[in-house]
């Protein structure tokens, strides 16, 4: 059987939080249509306001506390990525934002990339196209062409049957970076953990700012 790993990045700041049940929900869509072709899925989930203080830490030092450096290697390393953030101020938030920086920049090439997001009107969603895809793609990640953006309106009018967008959305977005994350090989590779980042300068560049 076919085995494949799958992070789960989830910027939501509450507890419970809407970007967590989007994160959820995106999650088990994706696992089961995986599952549904035999592939065999580990799943790590990451909610960033655990990590905060770390991520401000690494932006100030420019070095990773063990517990950061466990996330960074797993979002690295694997076979798929589901990133969901609230949206505030139109844009994603600032603690995902610290969150891509403290990444190698070379670190999500190839990576199939399944982007969310939450907000309290739909008038936010566009956010994930002029925001979050370029974020990505800037960073040679594959982003799945459907991105999932969910109202405070979205999860009622789901729960009650009243629309089926939400969910509709979710399920053709699972579909495609199921897809990708089966054709994927990144977590098998082997990496040299002593290679230096690429652009790495001693004199400066690289990580010197």
């Amino acid at each position: 059987m076919q085995k494949r790993r799958i992070s789960v990045v989830s910027a939501g700041l509450s507890q419970p939080s809407s970007t967590r049940l989007l994160a959820d929900r995106l999650t088990d869509a994706t696992v089961r249509r995986l599952t549904e072709s035999g592939v065999e899925v580990e799943v790590e989930l990451v909610e960033l306001r655990d990590v905060a203080k770390d991520v401000t830490n690494n932006l100030l030092t420019g070095f990773p506390s063990p517990r950061l450096s466990s996330v960074i290697e797993a979002v690295s390393t694997a076979d798929g990525l589901i990133a969901v953030t609230p949206i505030f101020t139109t844009s994603y938030s600032g603690l995902f934002k610290s969150f891509i920086d403290v990444l190698d920049p070379q670190a999500l090439g190839d990576l199939p990339v399944l982007i969310g997001a939450t907000g309290g009107t739909e008038r936010h969603s566009l956010a994930l196209d002029y925001a979050m895809r370029p974020l990505f793609n800037y960073l040679h990640a594959v982003v799945v062409p459907t991105a999932v953006y969910a109202a405070s309106g979205d999860w009622g009018a789901a729960e009650n049957g009243s629309s089926s967008s939400l969910p509709d959305r979710i399920e053709r977005a699972a579909g495609e970076l199921a897809m990708l994350v089966e054709g994927s090989e990144r977590s098998s590779l082997v990496r040299d953990p002593f290679a230096l980042p690429a652009g790495f300068s001693p004199v400066g560049g690289f990580g010197a700012q």
